[in-house]
């Protein structure tokens, strides 16, 4: 009788395994969703006595976010006409909209953005791109003018080793003074910036 409960335990793995098998193959997506994000908060005046956890008052954090779908070059060349063609404006991401949600005024390379979410978009070439900054009204993949705010210079810089991933940064700096930091965006050999601020 003692064989019983090991008998069930057979049946029962032998059962999951045909289950597991029956099912289909899972792939990878082409592509995944990446977001970078700065939260803004109020440094504690180091004079002022810490507040007692049950009396404080709790305020959400502000944040900065960026958005964006993150392909990757699996052995493609960056700049082809079906990739990311120079001169056009690109989504810059893969599938929805690359956005920019800001819970506070921001100054994005001169440009001022009140509160609000954007959609970016940039325009590759061999020597400058630049980054056309949307209010966001829903719009898909495709670029339409009639949505842009402004259209701001990107530093350019190459890299030695290529990304393979685009990758998208709000890389804040730890300087005195209003919040501020560096846009910046690689992939391929190529890396672009532009300096963000709360204005």
């Amino acid at each position: 009788m003692r064989s019983l409960p090991y008998l069930t335990v057979i049946i029962a793995l032998t059962g999951a395994a045909e289950a597991l098998a029956a099912q289909p193959t899972l792939r990878p997506a082409l592509s995944g969703r990446a977001t970078s994000v700065v939260t803004l908060a109020v440094p504690r005046d180091p004079a002022q006595p810490a507040a007692q956890p049950a009396a404080a008052p709790t305020t959400p954090p502000i944040t900065i976010a960026l958005d964006y779908g993150q392909p990757h070059l699996r052995g493609r060349t960056l700049h082809t006409d079906s990739l990311v063609p120079y001169g056009t404006p690109w989504r810059t991401g893969a599938n929805d909209p690359t956005t920019l949600t800001t819970g506070v005024d921001l100054v994005v390379g001169g440009a001022t953005l009140p509160a609000g979410k954007y959609v970016l978009y940039t325009i590759p070439s061999r020597d400058d791109w630049k980054l056309i900054i949307q209010k966001s009204a829903g719009q898909t993949a495709e670029y339409d003018p009639k949505h842009d705010v402004a259209r701001v210079d990107l530093r350019r810089q190459s890299l030695t080793e290529p990304v393979e991933s685009l990758t998208m940064w709000l890389i804040p700096s730890s300087a005195p003074g209003k919040a501020r930091g560096e846009l910046r965006l690689a992939w391929g050999r190529t890396v672009v910036s532009t300096d963000w601020s709360v204005k």
